[in-house]
Order: structure tokens, then sequence, then C-alpha cells
């Protein structure tokens, strides 16, 4: 991505590699160093509303709960609403809800039933693909809501879970941009 040129050195500077984390054998790409230095997160929320504005968004979804600490400035720096996408439960009124497969088990997101219509062009905003079933989740949920999905950005792509190729069908053509992939 040529606007990202300048950047992407120093978003990966700000990614700390945590080792054994949640479990042996796992490195955790810890984000919070990116997120207290105010020039990288400032480069982050210009990349990903650049995108927004690419793309023809009209909103931006926010997956929790990293998700919304980089969805909500990417919002607000491209003029658009944002709407939070939630673990079940966490949202009062009527709920529009999707489940999806975990690796051991399964999950349900939500979103207020009222804050998509049919003329929104939604861009899904989120910290991390990995396997891409919240993505995809995601993606199933606004369009049930009546919502067009303008594409998904995320900060970082672990390639190696094949996450993009999951994605692929949900996607119906809209793009999937990483700023990073690792």
């Amino acid at each position: 991505m040529t606007e990202l040129a300048g950047t992407t050195e120093l978003l990966l500077s700000r990614i700390r590699d945590v080792p054994d984390y949640p479990e042996p054998g796992v490195m955790f790409k810890d984000i919070t160093p990116l997120l207290a230095d105010p020039e990288a997160f400032a480069a982050l929320t210009e990349a990903l509303a650049a995108l927004a504005v690419r793309y023809g968004a009209t909103k931006i979804v926010g997956l929790e709960a990293r998700g919304f600490i980089l969805g909500a400035p990417v919002a607000l720096r491209a003029g658009l609403g944002f709407i939070p996408v939630r673990k079940a439960g966490k949202l009062p009124g009527a709920t529009l809800a999707q489940s999806y497969d975990l690796e051991y088990g399964s999950a349900e997101i939500e979103v207020h039933a009222e804050d998509l219509a049919a003329d929104d062009r939604v861009m899904v905003v989120d910290d991390v693909l990995a396997t891409g079933g919240t993505a995809e989740a995601s993606l199933r949920l606004i369009r049930r809501a009546g919502a067009q999905v303008a594409g998904v950005a995320v900060l970082m792509e672990l390639g190696f879970l094949g996450g993009r190729a999951k994605l692929e069908t949900a996607l119906e053509g809209a793009p999937l941009d990483a700023l990073l992939t690792v």
C-alpha cells in the first residue's frame, strides 16, 4: 500500500511480541505500545480513515474490543458514524445476533437492529485478522441488518492462519486491507 510506505516501519516497531501468551507456543502481538505512542496511533488512524474514504463507507463497525479502540477514532477522522459490534448480551434493546464457530466451541456477536440501514456502506475495523471467524460473522450481521459491506480493514493480518481465504466468499467482492501482514 503506497500511502503506508512511511508508516509501516513505525507501526511494526510499536507492536510488541509476547511469547507463550495466552498459552505456550503462541506469539501474541501486543498493540498497546502502538496505542500509547501518539505518533504511531495517529498514523494508524489516518491510514484506516483513508481506506474508509476510498471504500466510500458511511459507517464504521468496530469489533469488540480492540476494534472499538481503533474504529472510533477512524470514524471520527473520516467524519462517519461508529457502530459497536458486541459479544452477545452486552447491548440493551433490540439486537440482531450472529453466531460463529471458534476452535473449541462457538460464540455470538450482536448489533443494535436500528443502527444500520439499507443506504449504509459499512467498513469493518479490527486490530487483527487471524482465522477470520469474527470478521465473517460481522459481514453476515451487517448484511442481515440490510446494510452493504464497503470493506474490511485491519491493522495486521496473521497470514499463516488463513483468515483471508476464509473471508473470500463472505466479502462478496468487497475489499480486505491489512496494513501489516505478519
